[in-house]
């Protein structure tokens, strides 16, 4: 096994770091990672949290679960798939912050990056659209909802959803990039 001095890892691109933090689990190379990113991702909590505090966490909870993410994960795109990952991190703090503000029941996660719901400024308007959101879902056919549900409501890995389902990954993706789409297609009607 070849070691790498710090020198080396720093000059390997995004992804070649990620594919090899998936053979040799170092978290040296996560660090690479937090060490890259660490600004843009508070720059955009920042964004969406709107206070120096609450971002903190919120990056340093994103880059604590980054590890086991990287495993779980297919990523062609690290800064996109990490740019994605933290905003949805934070609509989902906004959420669960909102919920406990005002006492209301837990609809359930819809942390999907679908530009129509989640590019309001307003939190009512989030709300809004989270629930309009729940109620297009069951329109879906049944093995686009129920892969959509598992991977971005229960937030379940692709190899969870196989064993989950039984579908082979190439449908399962297929499934939830089909549902997506439909899901745009169904909400820009009620709209």
């Amino acid at each position: 096994m070849r070691l790498y001095t710090s020198e080396s890892k720093s000059d390997l691109s995004d992804l070649e770091i990620v594919e090899r933090f998936k053979v040799s689990e170092d978290l040296s190379l996560t660090v690479l990672l937090f060490n890259r990113y660490v600004h843009l991702v508070f720059g955009l909590c920042l964004k969406y949290l709107k206070n120096h505090e609450d971002s903190n966490d919120a990056v340093m909870e994103v880059f604590e679960k980054l590890p086991q993410s990287l495993l779980d994960h297919e990523i062609k795109n690290f800064s996109s798939w990490l740019y994605v990952t933290a905003k949805n991190h934070c609509l989902m703090k906004l959420r669960t912050q909102k919920k406990h503000s005002t006492g209301e029941k837990d609809i359930g996660k819809y942390n999907m990056d679908l530009s129509y719901s989640m590019h309001h400024n307003d939190a009512e308007d989030k709300e809004l659209s989270l629930r309009t959101l729940e109620k297009a879902l069951p329109q879906l056919p049944l093995e686009q909802n129920r892969c959509i549900e598992l991977f971005y409501l229960k937030e379940k890995c692709y190899k969870e959803i196989v064993s989950i389902t039984g579908y082979d990954l190439k449908q399962i993706k297929s499934y939830i990039q089909n549902g997506k789409r439909n899901l745009k297609i169904i909400l820009e009607k009620e709209s």
